[in-house]
């Protein structure tokens, strides 16, 4: 199984909210991680934005990002290449779509013509029901 890391999925497990600890597990014991460009650059967006508005301390934003860039070494990350950004011009089953969702939808679409057991981690419900709808298995569970 191969396991496309959306960023809402990331960001759980980063910030340790709930099912983060069980998307570390899953991330942890997948073969090989997939993400898209955008899951990093959402995500260090996100911790800046946390240390701006004071819900995280440098230091501990500095863990954080130490440990996103840990695992990202061990990830495949997938650019914003002009296919991806191709198909997420295009529609998707559950409408509307944000930009940067589409942009996630895109990659993993893109992601599965060469490895056809991807697994899409994602919290974010427009992600996931677009995901089911495109045949992905999700993850977590719920």
């Amino acid at each position: 199984m191969t396991v496309y890391a959306e960023t809402s999925a990331v960001l759980r497990w980063l910030f340790n909210e709930p099912q983060g600890d069980e998307i570390l597990e899953t991330l942890r014991a997948a073969p090989k991680v997939a993400c898209s460009r955008l899951t990093l650059i959402e995500s260090h967006r996100a911790i800046r934005r946390a240390v701006v508005l004071e819900e995280l301390i440098e230091t501990d934003a500095a863990e954080v990002r130490a440990t996103l860039a840990q695992a990202a070494a061990r990830w495949a990350v997938l650019e914003i290449s002009s296919d991806v950004a191709s198909r997420a011009e295009q529609a998707f089953p559950v409408e509307p779509v944000r930009t940067l969702d589409a942009v996630h939808l895109a990659s993993a679409l893109l992601l599965r013509h060469v490895i056809p057991d991807l697994v899409v981690a994602s919290t974010d419900s427009r992600v996931r029901d677009n995901a089911s709808q495109l045949g992905f298995a999700i993850f977590p569970a719920s």
